[in-house]
């Protein structure tokens, strides 16, 4: 069917209207409270809602299909992760964040261990944010490139040319927002944006159903064939250092997901941000629980959409199918497939939560830098006014800083060879910080001796000891057999070598005294 006039249309007008509706949503800003906080007004459902679309919108829609396209279903065993991880989050580390006028999830660090331990944890949050949504924000290009290359107006160009045009079209356009919304022109526009592209979703599988010769039950059977409707694997019988290396069998999966769900959402601003701006802890728990719930179905639609275009391009490789990436499937399937209109108005669904996903990243970074590192040191006297415009230039700061690590990814991921789903590479590069910040949040919430120098050191230590485990540069120059790890358990080793070390730190220093 192709990609058509009416469906840019349909994309430009969409883009413009759900931009000016939550503005208008956010209402007028005056404080660096409304701009970053919303208030603490906001109902927990519109929380819950957003704190999804922000943490699995474009990676999700792109690439969880890719998943299932390239693999099977194990993936799923992650979420039961998730799920146990956010409960326990609600019960740890929510009611310490509703105690005073928090604003950040790193002010708690600030109070157990000083500004040091606070500074150490909110700069590593920035880097993991510049990397993570680095990704993202090439994700969310991959659609756009591909209505570009398919187009026929950018004849000539290459597919790293398209990804930097897509990528800088996305931040400039989401910079704006940014600017002038706020978090809880955000939140709401998350709400709109998930029920779309979820409704997208779904319209897919429909015209699939209508096209697939033998219907839903065939390609299902066609997939189970090959081996791709598999959910559990234990992954028992193998040797202990292929065990760790797997990602997605169970236990890996449920205990890495479960760590990397405390991590991601009890310690990592870009959620904690979202679930500060409820009314009070109760409506915050109610929140974050059922977002787990929700994302495990989420993926379940998604990694379903899969097992459905491996039949309908009968399983061919991304290669014979002239894509870049396997992370491009789906894409595919909407630009060539769905009826005029139909393909610009889920693409224009998809840019606009990506934006929103986009636009939060930009809105948790600028708050913990303002708050967490210039405030205390050089904004002590400002008015709510300058604290509001010093926010904003740094949010442009960061828009650029972002756009230049999605362009480096997009570089990254194009090169010759094997490359893992975009998915499966943000969620590694997060869960290697994750094990630190996690240590440290639970160092000062479950231990009352150690002090700022045994978590620092603890910290520190946690983070340069992962580079032994990972694989990369490092691994090549060990002797012997080096160990690596999967992903999943990167933020379980790291936070256990923190909570270890700081304790130890704190019994060697105590003997000394």
């Amino acid at each position: 069917m192709g990609f058509s006039i009416i469906d840019y249309v349909v994309i430009v007008v969409y883009l413009i209207g759900v931009a000016a509706l939550g503005i208008y949503a956010a209402g007028r800003q005056s404080s660096t409270s409304d701009y970053f906080m919303g208030g603490k007004g906001l109902p927990w459902w519109a929380v819950m809602f957003s704190v999804v679309a922000t943490e699995t919108s474009t990676l999700t829609f792109i690439s969880i299909p890719a998943v299932a396209y390239g693999g099977n279903l194990t993936f799923l065993q992650i979420t039961l992760g998730y799920i146990v991880g956010r409960f326990l989050v609600s019960v740890l580390l929510l009611p310490a964040y509703f105690e005073g006028k928090q604003t950040t999830a790193y002010q708690f660090l600030a109070n157990r261990f000083g500004s040091s331990m606070r500074n150490a944890a909110s700069t590593t949050f920035m880097v993991t944010r510049l990397l993570a949504d680095g990704v993202r924000l090439f994700a969310t290009a991959i659609p756009l490139a591909i209505i570009l290359r398919l187009g026929g107006a950018f004849t000539g160009w290459g597919d790293i040319e398209l990804y930097l045009l897509s990528i800088t079209a996305i931040s400039v356009i989401t910079l704006i927002y940014t600017l002038i919304g706020g978090i809880k022109a955000v939140v709401w526009m998350d709400v709109m944006q998930m029920g779309v592209y979820i409704g997208g979703a779904v319209l897919a599988i429909g015209v699939m159903y209508g096209e697939l010769p033998e219907g839903i039950a065939g390609a299902v059977a066609i997939a189970a064939d090959a081996g791709k409707t598999q959910i559990l694997d234990f992954g028992f019988g193998q040797p202990f250092t292929d065990f760790i290396a797997q990602p997605y069998t169970f236990f890996t999966a449920l205990i890495g997901g479960a760590i990397f769900s405390i991590a991601s959402h009890g310690t990592d601003q870009l959620i904690v941000q979202r679930l500060l701006t409820t009314r009070d802890v109760k409506d915050s728990q109610r929140a974050l629980v059922w977002s787990g719930v929700v994302v495990a179905l989420q993926f379940g639609l998604f990694l379903f959409i899969g097992l459905l275009l491996y039949s309908f391009y009968d399983a061919q490789t991304a290669q014979q199918l002239g894509l870049a990436t396997t992370d491009e499937i789906f894409a595919k399937f909407i630009v060539e497939q769905l009826p005029v209109g139909l393909s610009g108005l889920i693409i224009a669904s998809l840019f606009a939560a990506a934006m929103s996903s986009l636009s939060s990243s930009l809105n948790s970074l600028a708050s913990s830098t303002t708050l967490d590192l210039y405030k205390p040191y050089f904004g002590q006297d400002n008015t709510p006014e300058e604290d509001l415009r010093i926010s904003r230039i740094i949010t442009m700061v960061w828009a650029f800083i972002l756009t230049g690590s999605a362009f480096f990814f997009a570089y990254l991921q194009l090169q010759e060879g094997e490359r893992p789903a975009v998915v499966e590479l943000g969620l590694g590069i997060a869960s290697y910080t994750y094990g630190g910040l996690l240590g440290a949040f639970l160092l000062g919430r479950l231990f009352s001796a150690p002090d700022k120098t045994d978590a620092m050191i603890g910290f520190f230590v946690g983070l340069v000891s992962l580079l032994f485990m990972v694989e990369g540069p490092i691994q090549n120059i060990l002797p012997g057999e080096p160990l690596s790890i999967a992903w999943p358990l990167y933020t379980v080793a790291g936070s256990v070598i923190v909570i270890v070390v700081g304790n130890i730190s704190n019994l060697i220093r105590r003997e000394r005294v």
